[in-house]
């Protein structure tokens, strides 16, 4: 569709701890935040190029969306499409301030989820925060929608059927993506055609807000889990326009949007907030399906240390499949 593209803040990542003075924000291993607004992430998760091994069924580049704001995309394309298959805009998670479309992990998942689904996927890189504080994400969401249109206009793309998903922070811009674009019957407007918003997948949608749920409070952590209480508070203290708290509405949502599928992990801190919202969406007279994966924790998709975590995400691949193509 485009240029290839390295994004060149991948090799601005930190590795270890400088001289640069007090720290004022830390998650172990993933972020540090210093007092003059110097920000390192530590290369948790590898980060590949889009020519890292892949499903032979399965194409990928990266293309430029805005060079003006260093947006760009990994493309995954099905190598034998039966026909013009749907188009899934992917957002990744990681709280806002971390994470990256070149991701290992996200090549890996969004690679095979390409292949089984049969669809294309298009994997967001979006502006992070401290630096690019909300709405910073969702307007980068958006733009990334104006030039899939764009490209559908021109003539260079037929996948015309979108979905919008995400894990995590990423489902949160999901959502708020679609909210932007409108109530449910303004989708097809002129603000996407020739593009038609058929619905929302989201999984353990990043939500929160000042009271605790009891699954924030009390959950049991599996191993290696992705997301702590004390991480989440971080990621939206870091994320949030200063002055606000966990009652903003980009982090405690109000019910919008075309027909959507909620995905929550039965072991996720998220699993109460995430019951809250389908709860809030059916009772506003929203379409929406409701998923559990029982016996998983946050970011299972992508973190899988354990064969049971590949049956969760198998089933996740099916039901997403079963979804889009209804």
């Amino acid at each position: 569709m485009a240029d290839v593209f390295t994004d060149p803040r991948l090799n601005q990542l930190q590795v270890g701890k400088n001289n640069r003075g007090v720290v004022i924000e830390e998650i172990e291993g993933l972020l540090r935040v210093y007092k003059d607004g110097h920000v390192e992430r530590p290369l948790a998760i590898p980060i590949v190029p889009c020519t890292a091994a892949l499903d032979a069924r399965v194409a990928a580049k990266d293309v430029f969306i805005d060079k003006y704001s260093n947006l760009w995309a990994r493309i995954y394309v099905p190598s034998c499409p039966a026909g013009k298959l749907p188009l899934l805009v992917y957002f990744h998670g990681g709280g806002f301030c971390i994470g990256s479309a070149a991701w290992s992990c996200y090549h890996e998942f969004l690679a095979n989820l390409a292949s089984k689904a049969g669809c294309v996927i298009l994997s967001v890189n979006y502006r992070l925060a401290p630096e690019n504080r909300l709405p910073a994400a969702y307007d980068d969401g958006v733009n990334t929608l104006m030039w899939v249109k764009q490209q559908a206009l021109n003539g260079s793309s037929e996948h015309k059927c979108l979905f919008l998903s995400g894990d995590s922070a990423g489902a949160n811009i999901a959502y708020n993506v679609a909210t932007r674009l409108g109530s449910s019957g303004a989708f097809n407007s002129n603000m996407i055609k020739p593009l038609c918003l058929r619905g929302s997948i989201l999984m353990q949608p990043f939500f929160g807000g000042e009271s605790r749920t009891a699954s924030e409070k009390h959950m049991t952590q599996p191993v290696n889990s992705a997301l702590t209480l004390s991480a989440s508070d971080t990621y939206w203290r870091l994320s949030l326009p200063l002055g606000a708290n966990r009652d903003h509405p980009w982090c405690n949502p109000l019910a919008n949007g075309a027909a959507m599928m909620v995905c929550i992990s039965e072991m996720d801190i998220l699993k109460d907030r995430n019951l809250e919202f389908c709860n809030a969406l059916a009772g506003a007279g929203k379409k929406v399906e409701t998923v559990m994966y029982k016996g998983v924790g946050h970011a299972f998709q992508i973190l899988h240390n354990s064969p049971f975590s590949q049956i969760r995400i198998q089933e996740t691949m099916s039901h997403v499949k079963a979804f889009i193509n209804r």
